[in-house]
């Protein structure tokens, strides 16, 4: 299974705040300790960052009652899936991870300084979002040099696609072993800075929306006006 590689990931500060489910301009003019936190996590999670995308690219043989067919006669199945990916000539699956020695460097700090520790863990949290996204822009950018349209980027766990359904179709056709990512019977992810999504490729996709439309916190979400409308 192809690995896709990427440069150094881009994310700052305010990013760290945001994977701590802190308001960054808030933090600034009420705790700027937490700032400072943040900014020596990130200096020492940088380094121990193991960042890597498993994908593979597959045909769409056919749509039948909500359940996508790809070459191999692999399902994926869900009214998200139907409605994003149903007109899509191609999917690709991607599987992200930063890999588990800054996850355990955070558990072990949390030990002693537990907002050391979720500094660390929002460092995790903002990196695999950045290296998702990176993934994003690479294929859809592939994608538009053959002439096609991408869809927005589904996960499981968003509306109409259960995490216990999605998560364990994806890592069936996928070789996450590959990339030492795991799936525990409750369809969680380990390391837990992992995150898998599939992009759907054709001529006549729906491209409008935003993955936060779909996602089961949009209601209270603070942070969906940060997002780019055409990424995670």
């Amino acid at each position: 299974m192809p690995i896709w590689n990427t440069g150094d990931l881009e994310f700052d500060v305010d990013a760290v705040l945001r994977g701590q489910g802190a308001d960054p301009g808030a933090i600034r003019a009420r705790r700027p300790r937490l700032v400072e936190i943040a900014e020596r996590a990130l200096e020492e999670g940088r380094a121990l960052l193991q960042p890597q995308t498993l994908y593979r690219e597959m045909d769409v043989e056919a749509i039948r009652h909500e359940r996508l067919v790809l070459d191999g006669s692999f399902i994926l199945s869900g009214e998200l899936v139907s409605d994003h990916l149903g007109p899509a000539e191609r999917v690709v699956l991607i599987l992200c991870t930063v890999g588990e020695a800054l996850e355990s460097r955070a558990s072990m700090v949390s030990q002693d300084d537990i907002v050391y520790g979720l500094a660390l863990d929002g460092v995790g949290s903002a990196a695999v979002e950045a290296l998702a996204n990176a993934a994003c822009k690479y294929f859809e950018h592939q994608a538009g040099e053959h002439g096609l349209q991408s869809s927005i980027p589904i996960s499981p766990g968003m509306v109409g696609w259960p995490v216990e359904k999605g998560q364990p179709e994806i890592f069936a056709i996928l070789e996450p072993a590959q990339i030492n990512v795991n799936l525990t019977q409750y369809s969680l992810m380990l390391p837990r800075k992992s995150l898998t999504m599939v992009l759907g490729f054709g001529k006549t996709m729906k491209t409008a929306g935003r993955t936060c439309d779909y996602c089961a916190m949009r209601e209270t979400c603070r942070y969906q006006d940060h997002y780019d409308p055409a990424r995670i």
